[in-house]
């Protein structure tokens, strides 16, 4: 049985890195231009080279997102773009226009393409044509149901492989491809802009009645009448691989390191407990658990099970349940002495409870009972300045990459 990869967002080297030591198979990122989240860190081709290299040595794969809809200012300089990475080991480009498809097949013919979800593919011919153009994998569309997706691989090669989001924020739009943004801010979602106007607070107001607003709902401040709840399907991994779904991709290459840690560890888990017994799998409550420390919306299925309703949107607010947060991340560990080297995230102070996880780890907890600056080696009480460098004492051995989590307290 083949292994259902585990896809997970880098939005810069530092995300590549960790999501790849948190145990993600594979990673995709955009370059400093043509990708879809131009908000995102994004890589430099120096940055890339690395990463690529970074990945390769551990056995993982990167892909690069090339799926922007181009204008036609961008066909020059996507190709010259193209040349100069073309030697990178870029593992396979995701494309959703035609003539990015064909730019890259002219700079590289042996390129492998990916067909990114804003291609909205959602039906068996669609997918038989572009298998014939040469694509290697389809990103399924967000609006399929399990249902159609089985039909899908049924009717497809079985070479051909099929890349489903399992996690994340939902777009409001069709497979990502929204033009409200573009409407409203003159911001371009389609090529890497999206301001996000689904996430805002509308209120309606008859055009003879200025000033007069008009509840949606049954609440007075107005409504959110397209905040869709997140996408979260770690409690279906079995239906996921049933399906014939080969890839498990996660959303968020605007996030965290800290949300890609949480969410790539807890995918991890879920997906290599199946693969250890299927017959005899169950769902541990503690990766739904674990999920919820990182930062998010109310969770749903999307259009998996069925169509959704109402009770899949956020309808009293569009702000992020933040339980926890991101303190520090450990740099180093001395295991004579107890003590790690940690950089500094958030403001920790001593006397705190904290939280410590690693990819090979849980979590444990333990108080901040003594912190020092590193380079003056004083004692300190709190740690407020972004990115200091502390000297931590530790309750049990952790590793680099580890990382330092604390409640959120009123």
């Amino acid at each position: 049985m083949n292994k259902i990869e585990l896809l997970a967002p880098a939005g810069d080297l530092e995300k590549l890195k960790i999501a790849i030591v948190y145990g993600a198979d594979a990673v995709y990122f955009g370059g400093e231009m043509f990708s879809l989240r131009a908000g995102a860190g994004n890589f430099s081709v120096e940055e890339m080279k690395e990463g690529v290299t970074f990945a390769h040595e551990r056995g993982k794969k990167c892909y690069l997102t090339v799926n922007i809809f181009a204008h036609n200012e961008d066909i020059e300089p996507l190709g010259k773009y193209l040349n100069t990475i073309k030697d990178i080991g870029i593992d396979a480009f995701l494309v959703s226009d035609p003539g990015v498809f064909d730019l890259i097949r002219e700079h590289d013919p042996d390129a492998v393409i990916h067909l990114s979800t804003q291609a909205n593919m959602t039906n068996y011919k669609t997918a038989g044509f572009w298998y014939r153009m040469g694509v290697k994998r389809l990103v399924t569309a967000r609006e399929l149901t399990f249902e159609e997706i089985r039909l899908l691989r049924s009717h497809i090669p079985e070479d051909m492989e099929l890349e489903s989001f399992v996690h994340g924020a939902m777009c409001i739009s069709y497979s990502g491809r929204c033009l409200l943004s573009n409407f409203m801010t003159e911001r371009d979602a389609n090529r890497g802009q999206c301001a996000h106007p689904c996430r805002w607070q509308y209120s309606l107001m008859e055009e003879k009645r200025p000033g007069e607003y008009y509840p949606i709902e049954e609440d007075d401040r107005g409504t959110y009448i397209m905040n869709s709840r997140d996408l979260c399907m770690i409690e279906h991994i079995p239906e996921l691989i049933q399906a014939g779904i080969c890839s498990a991709k996660i959303e968020g290459r605007m996030k965290s390191i800290y949300y890609v840690a949480t969410v790539v560890h807890a995918y991890r888990q879920a997906i290599d407990a199946y693969y250890a017994d299927p017959d005899n799998y169950e769902f541990n409550e503690e990766w739904l658990t674990e999920l919820k420390k990182a930062s998010h919306r109310e969770f749903t299925t999307g259009f998996y099970f069925n169509q959704p309703t109402n009770l899949d949107q956020n309808y009293q607010t569009s702000a992020y349940n933040r339980e926890y947060s991101f303190v520090g991340i450990v740099k180093s560990y001395d295991e004579s002495t107890g003590y790690a080297i940690v950089e500094q995230r958030n403001k920790m102070t001593v006397g705190e409870e904290i939280e410590v996880f690693g990819p090979d780890i849980s979590y444990f907890k333990q108080k901040v009972t003594e912190m020092y600056d590193f380079e003056s080696g004083e004692a300190i009480e709190s740690a407020p300045h972004p990115q200091e460098i502390l000297r931590f004492k530790m309750d049990k051995p952790v590793k680099p990459d580890y990382i330092l989590r604390k409640r959120i307290t009123e």
